[in-house]
């Protein structure tokens, strides 16, 4: 827990094809790892959470191997049938990074609320474990958001575990019809103002004393957007920011 300030970067990616292993660690993973400025010398310690997915075992393989090929050291919090270890406070605070994966936000916050995690991991964010997750994993922080927990039409969620101000929609570029439910969703107040990733972008909050604020903007494409989505005069305003360009 190393993090000089608590910090949360919300992502709309994660693991990425590998050369010589099924998948790698991508710049907004690796990122996650360089904001928890772990000191020299000790491995980073990444605990994946894949609630969102229903903690398949099959990707956990695959995140183990992407963790040691960045030179990381990766473990597993899972949930169901039930959790697998006796602490989950003590799980969560052993890691560096808490990098929550996508699937259905709606599931994910129902579990994490029922298990107390919700408040387990605000602690550890506070102590500066940094959390950090894609799509759901992303959005999960937030106020609220839109999502497809409900059916494929893109809807709105607004029960967010709400660590960080405002909403967020992931999967921009790649999902049209969430854009078309996000930016009714804020110009109706049905969702708070809030950001927009396409794939491969992510935002960065920090909390220097006075409350979780927007950091930076991150994307590991040169052409990858996040929006600013505000209302005003019960129309959306959407205004483009500028990332810095991630490499691996």
């Amino acid at each position: 827990m190393t993090a000089s300030a608590p910090t949360i970067l919300a992502t709309c990616g994660g693991l990425n094809p590998g050369e010589w292993t099924d998948a790698v660690y991508g710049p907004l993973v690796l990122e996650a790892i360089r904001l928890a400025e772990v000191p020299a010398g000790r491995t980073p310690h990444v605990l994946h959470v894949n609630t969102a997915g229903g903690d398949p075992r099959f990707v956990e393989g695959t995140e183990i191997e992407a963790a040691r090929a960045a030179g990381a050291r990766a473990s597993h919090l899972r949930l169901f049938p039930h959790p697998n270890v006796p602490s989950l406070a003590a799980a969560v605070n052993a890691a560096d990074v808490v990098w929550v994966s996508g699937g259905s936000v709606v599931n994910l916050l129902a579990v994490w609320r029922a298990h107390g995690l919700d408040r387990v991991l605000r602690d550890a964010w506070r102590r500066g474990v940094v959390l950090a997750g894609g799509s759901a994993g992303g959005l999960c922080w937030h106020t609220g958001g839109v999502t497809t927990s409900y059916g494929p039409t893109a809807s709105a969620v607004a029960d967010g575990l709400g660590f960080v101000p405002g909403s967020l929609a992931v999967h921009y570029d790649s999902d049209p019809s969430r854009a078309v439910a996000y930016e009714a969703a804020v110009a109706a107040g049905d969702l708070a103002p809030g950001y927009a990733l396409d794939e491969g972008t992510g935002v960065v909050y920090r909390d220097d004393g006075d409350g979780a604020q927007l950091a930076d903007v991150v994307s590991e494409r040169t052409d990858g957007r996040v929006l600013r989505v505000d209302a005003e005069s019960g129309r959306a305003v959407v205004t483009a920011l500028e990332p810095r360009i991630l490499r691996p």
